[in-house]
């Protein structure tokens, strides 16, 4: 069963979307976290089930990020989701630590992809279901110009700015 809820966050009306977890029975693992607007972004389906209660642990986590008092999250994803290549993409943001940023190229090194291969780095971070929470944020151009952001720039750049701070945005 798919639930969703929607939180209020200085990004924007946040959409989490989850499925009941595979290892904490009752719980729910996020499948999809969206802002508006987002390009490629959830969008609610008719037979998902809106369940605020289902996404209180996350809510309160991603509370707490937005507020500065969280740098990481525990919080359990969907799994199945993406290909081989995208998921080895996104489990190398989920290595940058907070407040830190890699380039596209870096994230290929770190992957073991060819230099060649960083437009598909890129390609797969835009995949990125979970914005926020799986930091694609973190991901700059090689020059350190902010550049994709499903989200878009303004965002990133307020996250960035929120992890550099330490505060809120």
């Amino acid at each position: 069963m798919t639930h969703y809820t929607t939180m209020d966050s200085p990004l924007g009306e946040l959409l989490l979307v989850g499925e009941e977890s595979a290892t904490a029975p009752g719980g729910t693992a996020l499948a999809s976290l969206s802002v508006p607007g987002q390009k490629g972004g959830a969008t609610v389906q008719d037979d998902w089930t809106e369940n605020a209660g289902a996404f209180t642990t996350i809510a309160a986590e991603l509370r707490a990020y937005f507020d500065g008092s969280r740098t990481s999250f525990g919080i359990e994803y969907a799994g199945g989701r993406g290909t081989d290549f995208q998921r080895r993409v996104w489990a190398a943001l989920e290595a940058i630590p907070y407040g830190t940023t890699l380039s596209y190229g870096e994230i290929a090194a770190r992957i073991g992809a060819s230099r060649a291969a960083v437009r598909s780095v890129g390609t797969a971070i835009g995949a990125n279901p979970l914005l926020v929470v799986r930091p694609c944020h973190r991901v700059i151009g090689a020059s350190g110009a902010l550049s994709g952001y499903a989200g878009g720039i303004d965002r990133k750049r307020q996250l960035l700015d929120l992890e550099n701070r330490g505060q809120a945005v």
